[in-house]
């Protein structure tokens, strides 16, 4: 029996890699010195693409792959994909929730204590010996009773809600519309009046043309200079520049981000302060959630090909 061919956008690990080629005719695109030669070479063989959430597929790739029958990301986030591309032609589209929201709930909560603690810098004025040679640490801020808004109260949102209640928080959040899950907690339509109401606020909503710069430079005033981003979401739901400009200003106080425009080659702006947290976008960096994750991928290819219902459809 003939394999499908499939278009791999990203490298994967070795656990899965190994049952793909098993399955599959694996084009390794991202190895190859000549991308539109390796297309061209290979292209109307090609019934499906495994990527990655932020690498996705786009109008262009899709365009060359006349017999694409389906995306299957490793990811929650499918922003990056061309989903009217596929949903003209039919092609159906997959990604990876739920195995990952746990995961990823746990570092944005943990980039806030990290951050209002000044756990880096702590760390490193013991290994410098400024402990013994200048002494006490500086003080930093306190997390237990302050006031938390969560921008987006999907799956992620609501895990680090959950993770919030137990420092005794205050917590208001905002979304489309107010949730009847969301008990004991403030609904503020507006993001900016949710970042005025917060000490720390967490962007947990999906990415989308809507959401694009939703925490714009106004939302981040409105934080303030005591206040504290932390994105685990998608970059592009944050105005990178005015983030910038108010961080090196101290217009706002701090920030701890996991993602970035343009990862891994972040702004260099970033990398001359002392008042943000940086993460290689690897909230979801764990070896469980990472198998469960591909195998969620291999899964939904596997249903595809043998004409079952995929289990996390996109489209």
């Amino acid at each position: 029996m003939t394999k499908p061919e499939l278009l791999l956008i990203g490298p994967y690990p070795d656990w899965d890699l190994v049952d793909l080629e098993d399955r599959y005719v694996v084009h390794k695109i991202y190895e190859a010195k000549d991308r539109d030669a390796f297309l061209d070479a290979h292209a109307a063989n090609v019934r499906a693409i495994a990527t990655r959430g932020e690498l996705g597929a786009s109008a262009e790739l899709i365009g060359k792959l006349p017999n694409l029958e389906i995306v299957s990301v490793y990811g929650v986030g499918y922003d990056a994909v061309d989903l009217a591309s596929c949903r003209a032609r039919g092609i159906r589209v997959t990604n990876t929730p739920d195995v990952l929201t746990n995961d990823v709930a746990d570092l944005g909560v943990a980039m806030m204590l990290c951050q209002s603690r000044g756990m880096i810098g702590a760390e490193r004025w013991v290994r410098d010996g400024s402990w013994k040679a200048k002494g006490l640490y500086p003080l930093k801020r306190r997390i237990w009773g302050g006031k938390a808004g969560v921008l987006g109260l999907g799956r992620i949102g609501s895990e680090v809600v959950r993770r919030l209640k137990g420092f005794d928080m205050d917590i208001a959040y905002s979304d489309v519309s107010a949730k009847p899950y969301a008990e004991g907690m403030t609904f503020i339509a507006d993001p900016v009046a949710l970042a005025d109401h917060a000490d720390f606020l967490f962007v947990t909503l999906a990415a989308s043309a809507a959401t694009r710069h939703i925490v714009s430079k106004d939302v981040i005033a409105a934080l303030g200079p005591d206040g504290m981003l932390i994105n685990i979401s998608r970059a592009s739901n944050i105005d990178e520049e005015a983030l910038l400009d108010a961080l090196e200003t101290g217009a706002l106080g701090s920030a701890a981000l996991d993602v970035f425009e343009g990862e891994p080659k972040l702004n260099p702006r970033f990398l001359a302060l002392d008042n943000v947290l940086l993460q290689p976008h690897h909230a979801s960096g764990t070896i469980e959630t990472r198998k469960a994750m591909g195998k969620l991928v291999r899964d939904n290819l596997a249903a595809h090909f043998a004409g079952a219902s995929l289990l996390t459809a996109v489209v």
